[in-house]
């Protein structure tokens, strides 16, 4: 019977340590090129070991409707995870959108508004 008290004290304190490591982005860099009309974001998301913790999706917005959802598999590296996509129909004024999700824990929305050329 103590062995498997303390095996459940360990089991919970390996599951309390691996969600104390884990965070959601720490920041979103969105840029907007209207003349390509190519939205970069470069999500900053600091990490051991990048497949097994990682940016794991991104969710593009344009005036607070979903346009853009993509699923991830690994981090670029160890910093970041960045991001391309066209997005033809925004135009200046609207707002663009980036929301990262951390495969463990966490996420994180930035916004730009669309400026002209």
């Amino acid at each position: 019977m103590r062995r498997l008290s303390l095996f459940i004290v360990f089991c919970f304190f390996v599951l309390f340590c691996s969600t104390a490591y884990a965070h959601p982005p720490s920041d979103i860099t969105i840029t907007f090129d209207p003349a390509s009309k190519i939205l970069k974001a470069v999500i900053t998301h600091q990490v051991v070991n990048p497949q097994n913790h990682f940016i794991k999706k991104v969710d593009v917005g344009l005036n607070d409707k979903e346009i853009i959802s993509q699923e991830i598999s690994r981090q670029d590296n160890n910093t970041t995870q960045t991001v391309s996509y066209l997005i033809p129909d925004a135009k200046e004024g609207d707002v663009l959108s980036v929301e990262a999700y951390c495969s463990i824990s966490g996420a994180l929305k930035k916004e730009i508004k669309v400026s002209g050329q």
